[in-house]
């Protein structure tokens, strides 16, 4: 992998931990400060460091949360992407795997492409006669399809943003990664122990902030089931591709947890309609189950309040977003609007529930006029 520093909050990228140090204790101050900042600015610097010192001992952290650093991370595996994207204090963009070709090689590109001529040439019958469906939005389609196909350790790039304060505490769950119960996630340990290296070169590191998040790990593998519950938070259960996965993460203001199966299973896309293809798709992700392909379906546990819930559902019905994500979203709509008791959130969701989100009065300035994707009976 590399990592590439493309901007901080701080000027000097010579020495981030004593710069980041020094602006937390001026903000420290703030708290106790008598008069105004600026008398707080033009303290001595040993001052501010030193206030730095004393909060990182006491454990109020969240004044290192105003420094950010934007890092390039290239060449690291999906799954590595998935891990960091489950935790909540962070904003990425990540290379898309719908919309470019991933990094592949062996048989899991010969499926890849096998595969997205195959799917190409079921749009094309089924749909292609419809204005939306252009040629390029064809072979895309087809691509995205294809794409379960390939490892969750293909290789991304992604630029991601997270404050200093996580930072540290994410470099301190890698360091602890050998004491997962998750072989997905233990498979990481090399790039993870990269990854540590090249934030200590940059001296990106504080011991101090690291010590305090020891007692705690990454979010993203459950530590126990989840029970079902839908009233004014919820609480969902649902099986899904690693791949939807990662697009649900997105959703930051929702909480994720997974577990594998007991038995593998895999999704098997919508528009392979007839017995024959999916058998012959189930046999060929069974010849990359040693990798673990996106396709490979896992637990999914959901959380969140109905309000949050709302912003994944004018995201996800929608004609542009990948057809398993919708019809999870749609599932767990009118799961929600079937099982609550509170008449209050259930009329707040049944605005939602009559199609795509441009029916529920989402100003859509690229209408798609697809019926079936208004109508949410797509099959790609």
């Amino acid at each position: 992998m590399e990592m590439k520093i493309l901007a901080a909050t701080s000027p000097n990228l010579t020495n981030f931990r004593d710069t980041f140090n020094k602006f937390s204790g001026e903000l420290a101050g703030i708290c106790y400060m008598s008069k105004d900042i600026d008398s707080i600015l033009s303290q001595p610097i040993e001052k501010k460091l030193s206030r730095a010192e004393v909060i990182k001992q006491n454990g109020h952290h969240s004044v290192f949360d105003h420094e950010y650093v934007t890092l390039y991370l290239q060449d690291v595996p999906k799954m590595f992407a998935m891990l960091l994207n489950n935790e909540k204090v962070y904003t990425t963009s990540e290379k898309s795997a719908r919309y470019t070709k991933m990094q592949s090689s062996g048989i899991q590109l010969d499926l890849f492409l096998k595969w997205q001529e195959i799917i190409k040439d079921l749009i094309a019958k089924k749909y292609g006669n419809q204005p939306y469906f252009s040629e390029k939005r064809i072979e895309k389609l087809a691509q995205e399809n294809a794409r379960y196909f390939l490892s969750i350790y293909t290789p991304t790039s992604l630029a991601y943003t997270v404050s200093y304060r996580q930072l540290n505490y994410i470099y301190a769950w890698l360091k602890n990664l050998n004491k997962t119960n998750s072989e997905l996630i233990y498979n990481l340990k090399p790039v993870a122990d990269e990854f540590c290296s090249l934030l200590e070169n940059n001296n990106l590191i504080d011991d101090d902030l690291v010590q305090y998040a020891l007692g705690r790990q990454f979010s993203l593998i459950a530590p126990k089931e989840r029970e079902e519950y839908f009233g004014d938070v919820y609480s969902t259960n649902y099986q899904g591709s690693f791949a939807s996965l990662a697009q649900a993460q997105r959703h930051r203001s929702l909480n994720y947890e997974m577990k594998e199966l007991n038995i593998k299973s895999y999704y098997i896309p919508k528009i392979l309609e007839s017995k024959d293809l999916q058998e012959m798709w189930i046999e060929d992700m069974l010849k990359v189950e040693d990798v673990t392909p996106q396709g490979q379906l896992v637990q999914v546990y959901e959380r969140g309040t109905p309000e949050n819930f709302i912003l994944k559902v004018k995201e996800r019905l929608c004609t542009c977003a990948q057809l398993e994500i919708a019809n999870q979203t749609k599932n767990t709509l009118q799961r929600y609007i079937t099982n609550t008791n509170d008449l209050e959130i259930k009329t707040m969701l049944e605005k939602y529930n009559h199609g795509a989100r441009c029916t529920s009065g989402y100003d859509c300035k690229t209408p798609c006029k697809f019926k079936e994707g208004i109508t949410l009976e797509r099959e790609i």
